[in-house]
C-alpha cells in the first residue's frame, strides 16, 4: 500500500482509514464468528432509550465517561510551597481492549426482577448509589443530575463490583433489557487485532499502526445507527464497549490506589485528572 502511493506515509494512511478499514474489519468480523458457539442477531428491533433523540443528538444511554479531578489534591498544590507529582494514568488501544466484554446474543428483552444476573447482559435503568471518595473517580464519571438513569453492562457490572468492595452502597436496579450474552462474540477479532498492532509496534509501521487504529475504532463507532455500516446494527454493542473501556481505565486505577500510589506527606492519592483514552 506505501508502494502504491509513492511512499507518502500520510496518503496511505488517509486511503486505507477511508476506502478498507471499515470493509476489512467487518470482513474480518465475519470470518471469527466461523464455527463460533453463538449465532448473534445481526438487526435486533433497537429499543426506544437506543434510538437517538435528532440526528446529532444521543440516546439515554450514560456510557460512565470520566472526567474527574482530585479536588484536596488540586487545592494542595494551589497552596504548596514545592511542587507535588501528579502521575498521569493512560490507557493505549482503550476501545481494542474493550471488544472482550459481555455483549447481548441476540435482541433485548425488558425485565423486571430486579437482579441481576451475569450470564445475561444489556441495559439496566438504575438508581446509583452515593460516592463519597475524592481520591477515586465514581464509577459512573462526571454525571451531577441525580435519580435513575439507563447504564450498559459495564457500567453495572463496576458498581456491583465497587459495592462488594466496600466503596458504595449497591446499585438499585429498577428495569433491564437483556439478552444471553458471552465475552467471546468480539473476542477472535480483539485477539488479531491485537496481534496485528504489535507487529506493526515492533516493525515501526506507522501505516499499519494507524490501519489497524483505524479498523476497530470504525467498528466501534459505525455498528449503531450510522448508515455507513449496513452490516451490522447493534447500538446496544457500542454502549458496552464504550462502557467497558472507561470501566477498565477506573479498575487501572483503582488496582494502583490499592497499590500505594499516593502521596505520603498527604496522603493525598497522587492521580490528579488521570483519566484518559488513546484510541
Amino acid at each position: 500500500m506505501l508502494e502504491a502511493h509513492g511512499g507518502d506515509v500520510e496518503a496511505a494512511t488517509k486511503f486505507l482509514d477511508k476506502k478498507r478499514a471499515l470493509v476489512d474489519v467487518m470482513e474480518l468480523f465475519k470470518l471469527s464468528r466461523v464455527g463460533g458457539r453463538y449465532e448473534h442477531s445481526e438487526f435486533p428491533p433497537t429499543a426506544d432509550i437506543l434510538k437517538k433523540r435528532t440526528q446529532r443528538g444521543s440516546d439515554e444511554i450514560w456510557e460512565g465517561r470520566p472526567k474527574w479531578r482530585n479536588l484536596p489534591l488540586v487545592e494542595a498544590v494551589k497552596g504548596a510551597a514545592e511542587p507535588l507529582e501528579v502521575v498521569a494514568l493512560d490507557m493505549n488501544a482503550a476501545f481494542l481492549s474493550a471488544l472482550k466484554a459481555h455483549l447481548p446474543i441476540g435482541r433485548l428483552e425488558p425485565e423486571t426482577t430486579g437482579i441481576h444476573n451475569r450470564k445475561r447482559s444489556g441495559v439496566h435503568r438504575i438508581i446509583p448509589p452515593g460516592w463519597d471518595h475524592q481520591d477515586l473517580p465514581n464509577p459512573l464519571g462526571a454525571r451531577q443530575e441525580p435519580g435513575p438513569l439507563w447504564v450498559a453492562e459495564p457500567t453495572l457490572r463496576l458498581l456491583l463490583d465497587a459495592s462488594r468492595l466496600g466503596l458504595c452502597a449497591a446499585p438499585v436496579i429498577h428495569e433491564s433489557l437483556t439478552s444471553g450474552s458471552t465475552e467471546g462474540l468480539a473476542e477472535k477479532l480483539r485477539r488479531a487485532l491485537v496481534a496485528a498492532r504489535r507487529e506493526a509496534i515492533e516493525a515501526d509501521d506507522d501505516v499499519m499502526y494507524e490501519y489497524v487504529k483505524s479498523m476497530y475504532s470504525k467498528f466501534v463507532s459505525t455498528i449503531g445507527e450510522s448508515t455507513t455500516n449496513r452490516e451490522l446494527r447493534r447500538p446496544d454493542w457500542v454502549h458496552i464497549f464504550r462502557a467497558q473501556a472507561f470501566a477498565n481505565l477506573w479498575r487501572k486505577a483503582y488496582k494502583l490506589r490499592q497499590a500505594g500510589l499516593a502521596a505520603p506527606e498527604s496522603g493525598l492519592a497522587v492521580y490528579e485528572k488521570l483519566l484518559s483514552f488513546r484510541m
